[in-house]
C-alpha cells in the first residue's frame, strides 16, 4: 500500500479519533439511540473522511480497518460515553472540553487532509481532483454524520469559513509541492500552521458566511451554524 511522505504522529492521530469519536457519541445519544447507533455516528465523525477518501475515491482498504487501534479506540469512546452518559456529556459541552476539540480539528482537519491529498498524488490523480480529495477528507466525517442523524449538514449551513478555509489549505499546499518543488513534509507543516491561524482569525472576529437568499425581515444570524 502507498505511504504518504507527511504523516500525522501517531499519538496524536489517536487522540483526534478519540476526540472525533466522542463528540460523534454525544451527538448519538442526544439523538436518543441505542449503542450500537451511537457507535455509527462515532465511527462516522472519526472515521468517515479516511472511510471515503480510501474505499470510494482511491479504492483501497480503508485506514481504519488495517490499523489495530482504530476500531478500539472509537468503540472505548462509545462505550464511556454510553455508560457515563449523564456526567460525560455534561463535561463535553462544557467550554474546556469544547475548545480542546476545536484545538484538535484546527490542527487534525488540514493534516489529514495533507495526507490524502498526498495519496490521491501518488495515484496519478488530476490536480483539481487532488484537491478535491483533501478537503472531502477532512470535512465528509461531519457531512456522514448529519446525514445519518437527519440534521442538515453543518457544512451546507452559513458559518464561519472552515470549508473555504480547508480549501485555501489544500490549495496552498499543492502550490508548495508541485510549483515550488517542497518537500511534501515542509510544505504540509506550512499548511496546517496557516490553516490553524486563518482559523484563529475566523474564530477571533466572527467571520461568517451568509446564505445566498435571505428571506426579508430574517436574520442571517439565525441561520448559521451552531
Amino acid at each position: 500500500m502507498i505511504e504518504p511522505d507527511f504523516r500525522v504522529p501517531f499519538l496524536f492521530q489517536h487522540a483526534a479519533t478519540f476526540v472525533w469519536a466522542v463528540s460523534g457519541a454525544v451527538v448519538g445519544i442526544r439523538k436518543r439511540f441505542d449503542i450500537t447507533g451511537v457507535f455509527i455516528v462515532a465511527l462516522l465523525s472519526s472515521a468517515g473522511g479516511g472511510l471515503v477518501r480510501d474505499a470510494i475515491f482511491l479504492q483501497r482498504t480503508p485506514v481504519f480497518l488495517i490499523d489495530p487501534v482504530y476500531l478500539p479506540l472509537v468503540a472505548g469512546a462509545t462505550l464511556l460515553m454510553t455508560l457515563f452518559t449523564a456526567t460525560l456529556t455534561n463535561v463535553v459541552q462544557g467550554e474546556t472540553v469544547s475548545k480542546l476539540v476545536d484545538l484538535i480539528d484546527a490542527v487534525g482537519t488540514p493534516a489529514f487532509a495533507v495526507v490524502g491529498m498526498q495519496l490521491a498524488q501518488e495515484h496519478g490523480i488530476p490536480l483539481f481532483s487532488v484537491v478535491f480529495i483533501g478537503v472531502a477528507n477532512g470535512v465528509t466525517g461531519g457531512l456522514l454524520r448529519d446525514v445519518v442523524v437527519r440534521d442538515v449538514p453543518t457544512l451546507l449551513r452559513p458559518g464561519q469559513f472552515v470549508s473555504l478555509t480547508l480549501l485555501f489549505a489544500c490549495g496552498l499546499f499543492l502550490a508548495l509541492t508541485t510549483r515550488l518543488a517542497m518537500t511534501p513534509t515542509k510544505a504540509a507543516w506550512i499548511t496546517v500552521g496557516t490553516y490553524f491561524a486563518l482559523r484563529v482569525v475566523a474564530v477571533t472576529f466572527n467571520w461568517q458566511t451568509r446564505p445566498v437568499l435571505v428571506e426579508p425581515g430574517s436574520d442571517p444570524e439565525t441561520l448559521s451554524r451552531d
